[in-house]
């Protein structure tokens, strides 16, 4: 019988709040970004590790609210006047004196910062005295590590913009056993969709243990 090849149909992913993933682990986050524009001081820090989706709920806000990207290594400080910016990973490393301007200018009729981060605002290093004082004011929200029905809604998600239809029981047995984050999700269907050099195979719970089992057999190999 002769091999069927997949067709690769990759959809793009797209930063949209309709194909952002909601549950209990964001819903704190979904809230605060929807108070908008009535944060406190014009500003509000997004809070949560790697692979939650800080970035997505960001890059929706900023559809909505005509906001504009800031690049965090030099902020155009003319820019955010008067109107709503994103300035992302603050954490990462922020000249203190742009960041101190940005958080003023939040105030201001028509403006509005919002911020994303690994780490609180309380623990951002903070050269000037009274930027310490506004980090410690801000707004925050927080994302947690995605629940199951985060994980589930997003490994749905990238099976859909690879056009793929798993078998009912492969989302149950990925859950009990995937690395539990975004980028984890992405990368096991990925993995699942390429196993065999793109040669169809049935998304089934058997594939699914094959891959992860190559996991758990690399992992003792490099342990050991």
């Amino acid at each position: 019988m002769a091999r069927q090849l997949r067709l690769s149909l990759l959809r793009p992913a797209a930063h949209t709040r309709d194909a952002f993933v909601h549950g209990a682990s964001n819903a704190q986050a979904v809230a605060a970004i929807d108070a908008w524009p009535a944060w406190p001081g014009g500003v509000l820090t997004l809070v949560g590790p790697e692979g939650v989706g800080k970035t997505h709920l960001a890059r929706a806000w900023t559809v909505e609210a005509k906001a504009k990207i800031l690049n965090r290594i030099r902020p155009d400080i003319a820019a955010a006047a008067g109107r709503p910016v994103l300035l992302e990973d603050v954490d990462q490393g922020i000249d203190a004196e742009a960041l101190f301007h940005l958080i003023n200018l939040a105030a201001r009729d028509g403006a509005s910062l919002l911020l994303t981060a690994r780490k609180p605002p309380t623990a951002w290093p903070a050269a000037l005295p009274d930027l310490r004082s506004r980090l410690n004011a801000l707004t925050v929200a927080e994302i947690s590590a995605p629940d199951d029905e985060v994980l589930s809604g997003v490994l749905e998600k990238f099976f859909r913009e690879r056009n793929i239809r798993p078998h009912d029981d492969v989302y149950p047995y990925l859950l009990r056993r995937m690395e539990r984050s975004i980028p984890g999700a992405q990368d096991i269907v990925r993995r699942l969709d390429e196993t065999d050099d793109g040669v169809m195979r049935p998304i089934s719970r058997i594939l699914a243990r094959a891959i992860l089992e190559t996991d758990i057999e690399n992992l003792d190999e490099f342990e050991g």
